[in-house]
């Protein structure tokens, strides 16, 4: 299965959007970078490190922006009309998935195959090479919800 039906399949799952969120907003990781890690069953620290850094480069550029604009876009903006506005914002987030799925290929590209780590150990590694890990407890959650 290709990365990008794997993640929507994944995503799909009772608690693992919530969990993606929580691990972005209150603990600052990139989970497309933790849902490839478990995609690819990886947990080799080089792969990772030069996968983070893919991540980090493409989160700087492209993500963060667009998710700030889409979050932006939720709130009204008068004069303009909230249905235009709410239209704009469905046309980002369009965007911010297009990014989501570039980023994924990306990282799927730089990886050999699947590398046989656990899901919990693979989002263990992939958060660490993110810099700041965070909580075990979270990434557990996650990986949980993933099954």
């Amino acid at each position: 299965m290709a990365i990008w039906a794997w993640m929507l399949e994944a995503y799909a799952k009772p608690g693992v959007p919530e969990a993606c969120l929580a691990l972005q907003d209150a603990h600052g990781q990139n989970t497309c970078l933790l849902l490839w890690a478990v995609y690819a069953e990886v947990n080799d620290p080089e792969c990772l490190a030069r996968a983070a850094e893919a991540a980090r480069m493409w989160e700087q550029v492209t993500l963060g922006p667009l998710r700030g604009v889409r979050r932006g876009l939720k709130s009204p903006a008068p004069p303009v009309e909230d249905a235009s506005r709410l239209a704009l914002r469905e046309e980002v987030k369009r965007l911010e998935l297009a990014a989501e799925r570039l980023l994924l290929e990306t990282l799927d590209g730089m990886s050999q195959g699947r590398g046989g780590a656990h899901a919990l150990e693979a989002l263990e590694a992939a958060s660490k090479a993110w810099e700041k890990p965070a909580p075990a407890g979270a990434l557990a959650e996650l990986a949980v919800a993933l099954g």
